[in-house]
């Protein structure tokens, strides 16, 4: 090919972050984020494909996950090493830039469960679970979603919960229980049987009563290996109920927190699909000049990464207004309902880019077009999340 039409690559572009949104983070934190992004290229992506392929979580990946002391970001106290939410969403958008099943399986972990602990347990129960938390010695898993309740969880929870003595008596399901064959800590969320209100309990495995069964037969996220509990007569100490989890409106504190790091998910979903596809373009070769070269590839790799840029920024944005303190549940829901709807649109460019070997597993955007699909709908429908959206602006509730 000839020289004359060849110019300097901006690295920015070429990344994904062609904003520079790395930029805004302080020195130290971003020598944190260095650290991650070494993790997600040395120890992630090699293995990616493999274990997606085998429908299992590589927990060698525990020991790294260890190393960089990156769980409880967001909060200072009982050990918890402290950052912005800023550090937190890159560090969430750079696991998924690598792999979406290892990013999920951190949100899980540090977000959910033990964002529950942080935001609903008691001093005490901070003491006695975060520790082994944070440390990855134990490892949590949130169970709220049910065989047939889904995005009806806040009235129509089927999980009960029986206070007998000092021990409560929980009986149910959950389904899509991420981390749930392996978790050592598992938040599940109940309905009391006598005030009706919703409760969260720390349930610790092995316990009797309890069973975990694997969900084999995904199409996306096949490493996080969900699963259905099984809660029979399961017995739950109350200095393990969380204390200050006493309605779904508490359990809806931690979805507004989570919600903003499934945003960043997306993005970082969305920016390995678009690299891989750059990186294959300028090596895959047609009509005797690398397909990068023309107009129509070019088109789809601008759209990819405007895609990919406007997402990152409103997720930047969400995370300074949660920083600030002042982040509301209805700009938590539109940013994971963009986000996500944007990364389902690029992943389908990044595919189309690569013509048929798009649907190979070898060059990695066809894992990101399945996974984004589970983050499309997990953690409130894009549908649940609109509609959160137009309450705000109308004043008017549209969920039934």
């Amino acid at each position: 090919m000839s020289e004359i039409h060849q110019g300097k690559v901006d690295p920015l572009a070429a990344a994904g972050d062609f904003y520079d949104v790395k930029g805004m983070l302080a020195p130290d934190e971003r020598a944190v984020l260095d650290r991650v992004t070494a993790f997600v290229d040395s120890q992630v992506k090699p293995i990616a494909n493999e274990y997606w392929l085998r429908g299992e979580f590589p927990r060698q990946l525990v020991a790294g996950f260890r190393e960089l002391g990156i769980a409880g970001l967001t909060y200072t106290e009982h050990g918890c090493p402290g950052g912005s939410y800023l550090l937190s969403g890159l560090v969430a958008q750079e696991l998924c830039r690598g792999d979406a099943s290892v990013g999920t399986f951190y949100g899980v972990h540090a977000g959910l469960a033990l964002g529950s602990l942080m935001l609903c347990g008691s001093e005490e129960q901070k003491a006695r679970f975060a520790p082994s938390m944070l440390s990855w010695e134990r490892i949590g898993a949130f169970g709220l979603t049910e065989p047939e309740v889904g995005s009806a969880v806040a009235q129509g929870l089927q999980t009960t919960a029986t206070r007998d003595g000092d021990t409560w008596v929980l009986n149910g399901e959950k389904k899509w229980i991420g981390n749930g064959t392996f978790a050592d800590v598992v938040v599940i969320w109940a309905r009391d049987t006598a005030d009706d209100e919703v409760k969260g309990f720390l349930v610790e495995t092995p316990t009797d009563g309890f069973t975990a069964e694997n969900i084999e037969d995904k199409i996306a996220l096949r490493s996080v290996e969900n699963a259905v509990l099984h809660l029979h007569d399961v017995r739950v100490p109350e200095a393990n109920r969380l204390q200050e989890a006493n309605s779904f409106a508490d359990t809806a504190r931690v979805l507004k927190a989570t919600r903003a790091g499934v945003a960043w998910n997306s993005v970082g979903c969305a920016m390995g699909a678009y690299e891989a596809a750059r990186a294959y373009t300028v090596e895959r070769e047609q009509f005797g000049q690398p397909t990068a070269s023309f107009q129509l590839v070019q088109d789809l790799l601008s759209r990819m990464l405007a895609n990919t840029t406007a997402s990152q920024c409103l997720a930047a944005r969400l995370s300074q207004l949660q920083d600030a303190g002042g982040v509301s549940e209805q700009q938590a829901s539109l940013a994971k309902m963009y986000c996500t709807t944007r990364t389902r649109e690029t992943v389908q460019w990044a595919r189309e880019s690569m013509g048929g070997n798009g649907i190979l597993l070898e060059h990695d955007v066809a894992r990101f077009f399945v996974d984004s699909e589970a983050l499309y709908s997990y953690e409130g429908t894009r549908e649940v999340n609109s509609l959160i959206v137009g309450r705000a602006i109308t004043g008017y509730g549209a969920f039934v």
